[in-house]
Parts: structure tokens; sequence; C-alpha cells
């Protein structure tokens, strides 16, 4: 496919244009609609007249933090799906199927239930040296055989050594009851419950690995035409792979650790950008930047009046439409060819 819907700049820019358009209403659908009722005129006077009542109070310190972290953690997981898919040349890629959120988040219950770290600021650390531990595993199991790291070889790696991590993780969640009972709902992957100091915590994270991720957007353009065509254009594929797997670690890294694996959001917001604008990977990113965050917080607000007034966690939500689509991508791609 050598373009996309909008084959144009200014096709694409109205399409973005569009997409932000969709994200401000997400941010509102997410303040507004939870499994309480809280009348649309409770939630304006929470910023315009706050008189501290319950209600609002919910809306300032659960709905409004809850937000934040969508906006964050549905940028990192996207761009994160992204950048594996380009600079592996693999369109199966993505932060949970490769295993790098299970090495985060073996990590990070490793520091919680093992070490007794409590504070994000304390475990978010493990939580990006799990992301590189994965990662390197990956890629060297990965590349084992004559046919080096091919995408079939890589996903299968990662799907074999993340459930491997998950397996080990939940040993420790049954061994170490105080772990267990913390990370109950962050297992999953969950949005609730998160002050905004979560947010705040990781925000410089996700930010970095956005910039990152946007300075090598030109040389995985040049990457995804082959490494020998690349060194001939000037990229330096060493620099370009060691910063994309570096912004990777960031994103996967600060994401799993402030709301826990959240997987698919990578693998489908970055299809849905290619077919709009075509392989430009600078366009992919600005489309995946604004479009994961609507995935994520749609998936949370179905999530909070799919069973009330209990509420289903945005993991379990991503997950049950994220399967169709990763079968779908694989029948398809099956069919097309190796």
């Amino acid at each position: 496919m050598t373009g996309g819907v909008a084959a144009t700049n200014a096709g694409r820019s109205a399409w973005l244009a569009v997409c932000v358009a969709l994200l401000a209403a997400a941010c509102v659908l997410s303040i507004v609609i939870g499994t309480k009722n809280i009348a649309p005129a409770t939630v304006w006077n929470a910023f315009a007249h706050f008189t501290n009542t319950d209600d609002q109070a919910l809306v300032r310190e659960l709905r409004v933090p809850r937000t934040a972290l969508g906006l964050l953690v549905g940028a990192a997981l996207g761009i994160s799906g992204a950048v594996l898919q380009a600079v592996t040349r693999n369109p199966l890629a993505d932060t949970q199927i490769l295993g790098i959120n299970a090495g985060a988040g073996l990590f990070v219950v490793f520091a919680i239930g093992v070490l007794g770290l409590s504070g994000i600021w304390s475990y978010v650390w493990f939580a990006f040296l799990g992301s590189a531990v994965a990662m390197v595993l990956v890629y060297a199991l990965g590349s084992a055989g004559r046919r080096g790291a091919t995408p079939v070889q890589l996903t299968l790696a990662g799907v074999a050594l993340g459930a491997v991590m998950e397996g080990v993780s939940a040993g420790i969640r049954l061994l170490k009851p105080r772990a267990f009972d913390y990370l109950r709902f962050w297992d999953v992957g969950t949005l609730t419950g998160r002050p905004l100091s979560i947010a705040g915590a990781v925000a410089p994270f996700v930010v970095a690995g956005l910039v990152l991720a946007l300075a090598v957007a030109r040389s995985l353009n040049a990457i995804a035409l082959g490494d020998d065509l690349a060194r001939s254009l000037g990229t330096n594929i060493g620099r370009a792979r060691a910063l994309s797997m570096l912004s990777v670690t960031l994103l996967a890294g600060a994401a799993t650790a402030a709301v826990g694996p959240i997987g698919f959001v990578g693998l489908m917001v970055p299809h849905a950008a290619r077919w709009i604008v075509g392989p430009d990977q600078r366009w992919i990113f600005a489309y995946t930047v604004v479009c994961a965050p609507i995935l994520l917080l749609a998936a949370d607000v179905v999530g909070r009046v799919v069973i009330r007034p209990a509420e289903l966690q945005v993991g379990i939500v991503t997950a049950f439409v994220g399967a169709p689509v990763l079968i779908w991508l694989i029948r398809r791609r099956t069919v097309s060819g190796p």
C-alpha cells in the first residue's frame, strides 16, 4: 500500500483535525460518564464553582486524574507499538504481544512484592529495566536459527516469553498477599483509583519517549526500505534502532508502571493510522498520538457503563476488541503471503 485514504497533506491535516476533535469529545465523556450518574451541571460546577460537594470532589479527584492518565498512557502505548512495527518491520508488533509489558510487569511485581516498594517513583525504574530486559530476550530468542529475527519468530518468542513472565508474576502475587492486594486491579490494566500524582510522575518519561520517537521517524522511513538502501541514503541504522528501543523502553515502562499491562492499543491504532495516511512514519506517529488515547478513553468509558454499578477494567475491554483484530491481521497476512 503506497498511499492512504488521505493521499495529500491537506487531506491528512483535515483528518487529523477531526481526530483532535474526537479526542476532545472523548475527554469530555470520560469526565461526565461514570458508574455513578452525575448531572452535567454538577460536572461544570466542579470546575467553575467548586463547593467541595461529594459529586464535585468525585469529578475533580477521580475522573479528571483518570482522564489525564488515559491521555498519557494511550499516547505511550500507541507510539510504542508504532515504533516497534516500524523498526522490526513486523505488522504484528506490540508491547503486549512481544512480551515487553509482561517484562515490565514482572519487575514491578518483584519490586512491590519482594522488595516492599510502594511509591511509583520507587518501582517505575524497575518497569524500565523489565521492558529493556524483555526486549533483549525476545530479540535473542527470535534471532535464533538460520532465518534470523523474522516477524513470525519475534512474535512467537514474545508470546512465549510473555507467558513465562506472567506466570512468574502470578506466582509472586500468590506468595505475597500484600502484593496481590495492591496489584489486584493493576494486573489487568486499569485507570481506576489513580491519583493525579501518578500522571505527574510518568509524564516526563512519556514526553521523553515521544520526543525520541518523533526524532527517529524520518530514519524509520528509510529503514522500511531495507537496511542496504537505508545506509545508501545516509541513515545511521544502529543509532536509529538504539533510539527507537530507548523510546519503547520509556513509553512501555512508564505506561505499565502507571496502569498495568494494557495490550492491543499499540497494535490496532498504528494500523488504522497507516490505512489513512500511508507509510510515512511521521504522519503515522501524529495520528497515533491522537487516536490511541481516543481508543483507551473510549474503552474506559465502556467499562464503566457496561456492567453498572460494577466496573470492567480498561485492559479487559481493550482485550475484547484487540483479540479479534489480531486474529484478522494474522489471517490477512497468511492469505496475502509470507
